[in-house]
């Protein structure tokens, strides 16, 4: 049977819009808060001094440099206070500690310029992969197959119909499926990765009975075991 080209292009999408909705600041989420400012000796007390350990790593100098979200949703930022940031995005949370500034320190919004990112995107990956294990990306959005890319890829006994993302809300877990074999996960709200997401890759169903890592092989151990037992089978009817 002869497919024609057409027919197989006609069932990919040709305009895929990807989507990734902005993510919210959660508790122990850990902030990188930076401020500019014309006279930069009055903002410098809010950024990182820059004389720790050179030894560290990214995520170490994020980890102590940064402000961690705590269990009321709060920051606490010298000279301002505490700013409640739970369930706001780091572009509300700029807007937020720009105007408490221009309310206690400042006059002009053209004076400050106030920056805040997450301190690194930290998810785990488990199951089916390269190298299972947790993971820091510096970088503002990361989607599924950059993560798992960034782990080893996922090994031919790696389920990648299934793929499930457990991801943190602020009533609990809730877990997300993706099929890594659809184009149209593009699509999926759950194709970027968010902070503390877990994306777990089941094995085939082949390697949880034990039979082989592809169906060739399934098939080719079965077919040893059929031939083993007709073989016991006819030694044993001739005694």
């Amino acid at each position: 049977m002869q497919v024609k080209e057409g027919a197989i292009n006609d069932t990919i999408p040709n305009n895929l819009v990807e989507i990734q909705k902005p993510y919210r600041v959660q508790v122990n989420d850990i902030l990188n808060i930076r401020v500019k400012a014309l006279d930069q000796e009055t903002v410098s007390i809010l950024n990182p001094a820059g004389d720790g350990n050179l030894n560290a790593s990214s995520a170490e100098r994020a980890f102590f440099d940064g402000f961690t979200v705590d269990v009321h949703g709060n920051v606490r930022i010298p000279t301002l206070g505490y700013i409640n940031v739970l369930g706001f995005t780091t572009e509300e949370i700029e807007k937020a500690i720009e105007q408490k500034l221009l309310e206690e320190q400042f006059k002009e919004t053209a004076n400050i310029f106030v920056t805040v990112k997450l301190a690194g995107l930290r998810y785990t990956a488990n199951g089916e992969v390269g190298s299972p294990g947790s993971q820091v990306l510096f970088t503002d959005r990361v989607n599924i197959f950059e993560a798992i890319a960034n782990v080893g890829e996922i090994p031919v006994t790696g389920n990648k119909k299934d793929v499930l993302i457990i991801r943190q809300y602020p009533q609990g877990q809730k877990i997300h499926h993706l099929d890594l074999t659809d184009i149209r996960v593009m699509q999926s709200p759950y194709y970027y990765i968010q902070p503390n997401d877990i994306i777990y890759v089941k094995p085939l169903v082949q390697k949880s009975l034990g039979t082989g890592e592809t169906a060739f092989s399934s098939i080719a151990t079965i077919a040893s075991i059929l031939s083993l037992l007709t073989t016991g089978v006819l030694l044993f009817s001739r005694l």
